[in-house]
């Protein structure tokens, strides 16, 4: 009888990769600075524009008088707002220490600038998750 045993090939195998240096670095600055996870990894194009993206929508939204949400733990929106918000990095840091968007929505305009703000952070971590992607090589 002939020998039925099988090895197994190196593409079925499901050995986990160690984490790069560049996979750990990329979101972390990513995070920090906005399209910088990019720029790391020499994605010129994509870094700035998403650098660009996300200061400019973040901007506007203080230019509408929108609010930075501080951390909490009170009403649910309040508490995603935040964490929107923190998806900004250093944005939102400076935003804080500077005491920028502490004030109350008393307009529309405001509630627009906050949602801005939002969208920032937001975009932000989507970039992060690209950058990580890209690092991986799970993406080009």
């Amino acid at each position: 009888m002939a020998n039925t045993e099988t090895s197994s090939s190196p593409a079925q195998s499901t050995t986990a990769t160690p984490a790069s240096a560049m996979a750990l670095m990329a979101p972390a600055i990513g995070w920090l600075i906005p399209g910088a996870g990019h720029l790391i990894q020499k994605r010129w194009i994509r870094g700035f524009l998403l650098m660009a993206s996300i200061v400019i929508m973040f901007a506007l939204g203080l230019a509408m008088n929108g609010k930075i949400y501080k951390p909490n733990t009170g009403d649910l929106l309040d508490i995603l707002g935040f964490v929107g918000d923190v998806g900004s990095g250093a944005l939102y840091i400076l935003g804080r220490i500077q005491e920028w968007g502490g004030t109350a929505i008393t307009d529309a305009t405001s509630d627009y600038g906050t949602k801005f703000i939002v969208v920032a952070g937001l975009l932000n971590v989507i970039s992060i998750v690209d950058a990580y992607h890209i690092a991986i090589g799970k993406k080009q």
